[in-house]
């Protein structure tokens, strides 16, 4: 076999396995983790951090393999979805669940190396995504909610490595994720509305683009809002913000609000899209601020 065709098929590998674990998202948990852990030790250890990060990446990208296997006939439905690797014909269902399987042993080995509490939520996070929110998908709008659970768990779980319990500090970190995950999954849900339909996944609470939707998104963005202010007021344990940093979270979240109230008044995919791009930015600026806040105030 030649060196370019060698490269070919690795480069086709690499890609496959990149869709198959849905690398951008993958590392979009791994950066909240990586926040969660930052906030939450007082000696660095990168060692741990490494194992966070990769036990992490092993986590979800086991998730969205196994999503993808189940999922496999009607991702080949959805035009956003039907060129992923098992639908598409470039990778084998048996390939895909070894691939899977690998993925969840050596994230829950990884994982338990930091401590065994951060393996057992890895666990809890995988079984909660596979086995319950996957299949609820095509049941019922509620598969939003039971999804929000695994969903919010990375925040926190860099916490719990960090410190090896789960207290006040990380529950607070897991509901400013939950909450945040409405109004992120619905707009999702509605920006691509006529794509799910051809799945037939059940994605917005009223089932439809209408003004229930739409309120129950500005009510679940004002609560993110909410929650993610309350530790300015000192009662979240060692988990702390400051005024500066509380003023600029609550900037973000009324930014986010103003796209959630632009959805309910006009009601346009357009505004959805908008929305669900603000919730990402959102919740990237918002860890970044937290860490950022603890790291400065320890230097001053």
């Amino acid at each position: 076999m030649s060196d370019s065709l060698v490269y070919t098929h690795l480069f086709s590998w690499i890609k496959d396995f990149k869709e198959l674990t849905k690398f951008r998202l993958a590392v979009s948990v791994v950066f909240s983790s990586i926040a969660g852990y930052l906030l939450g030790v007082d000696d660095l250890n990168f060692g741990n951090l490494i194992l966070l990060a990769l036990g992490g990446y092993a986590m979800v990208g086991a998730s969205n393999a196994f999503n993808q296997i189940i999922e496999k006939n009607l991702d080949a439905k959805m035009k956003r979805t039907k060129n992923r690797p098992i639908p598409s014909g470039s990778m084998s269902v048996n390939v895909a669940f070894a691939i899977a399987s690998l993925l969840t042993v050596v994230g829950l080995i990884l994982l338990f190396i930091i401590n065994p509490i951060t393996s057992m939520f890895g666990a809890i996070s995988i079984f909660l995504y596979v086995s319950v929110y996957t299949p609820l998908k095509t049941m019922t709008p509620l598969s939003v909610f039971v999804g929000a659970f695994p969903g919010a768990i990375p925040f926190m779980l860099g916490w719990v490595a960090a410190t090896g319990s789960f207290g006040i500090e990380a529950g607070t970190l897991f509901m400013i994720q939950f909450f945040w995950q409405f109004p992120h999954f619905w707009a999702l849900g509605w920006w691509l509305y006529d794509d799910y339909k051809e799945g037939g996944f059940f994605m917005l609470p009223t089932g439809k683009r209408d003004k229930g939707t739409a309120i129950q998104i500005i009510l679940y963005t004002i609560w993110t809002l909410i929650v993610s202010v309350v530790p300015v007021l000192g009662v979240t344990g060692d988990l702390k913000l400051s005024i500066v940093s509380a003023v600029l979270v609550f900037i973000l979240g009324l930014v986010m609000l103003y796209y959630a109230i632009q959805l309910f008044k006009n009601r346009a995919t357009k505004d959805a899209r908008q929305l669900m791009l603000a919730s990402v930015s959102y919740i990237t600026l918002i860890q970044i601020i937290y860490v950022l806040d603890k790291y400065i105030r320890l230097w001053l």
